[in-house]
């Protein structure tokens, strides 16, 4: 079940989603990502694209940034947010297609764990749906594996409630 699934996925060390086909020319795209619960801890920041699809907060890394300035410059961006990060979970990466974008992505990430959510301006982009969700439902629901992985090591840090 669920445990057994949290444990084997938990102790994966930088694991690799999704399948490099050799006939595809993969774009490399770096991210860092947050996996950041709202005071309660019982719930996640979640941001929703305009196609629907839900991912944690975060984006892509740019030139002669660290993941950790990535992740705050997004979080201003997308969510006029702001955290403390408290723990780098780990990195993780997938190879996908993009049907949008008719793009092969390489796209290697650093998760962090943060508290401290803090709004404390309005978000530059507008056109993204900000939620907060619980955390089994964003286990369920975020789009990228990559993207669950870090919430699954996230929750298994957490203390018992």
């Amino acid at each position: 079940g669920i445990m057994r699934l949290k444990a084997e996925v938990i102790n994966m060390i930088d694991p690799v989603f999704g399948r490099k086909d050799p006939k595809l020319d993969y774009h490399t795209r770096i991210g860092a990502y947050g996996v950041i619960p709202d005071h309660s801890g019982a719930r996640l920041l979640i941001l929703q694209a305009p196609n629907h699809a839900l991912f944690l907060p975060g984006g892509g890394v740019e030139e002669g940034e660290t993941p950790e300035v990535t992740l705050a410059r997004e979080l201003l961006e997308e969510f006029g947010a702001t955290v403390h990060v408290t723990q780098k979970l780990g990195k993780s990466s997938e190879y996908f297609y993009s049907h949008h974008r008719q793009t092969a992505y390489y796209h290697p990430a650093t998760f962090f764990a943060c508290d401290q959510l803090a709004f404390v301006q309005d978000p530059l982009e507008t056109f993204n749906t900000l939620m907060l969700m619980p955390i089994d439902l964003a286990l369920a629901e975020l789009k990228r594996p990559t993207h669950r992985w870090a919430v699954a090591k996230w929750l298994a840090n957490q203390p018992k409630r």
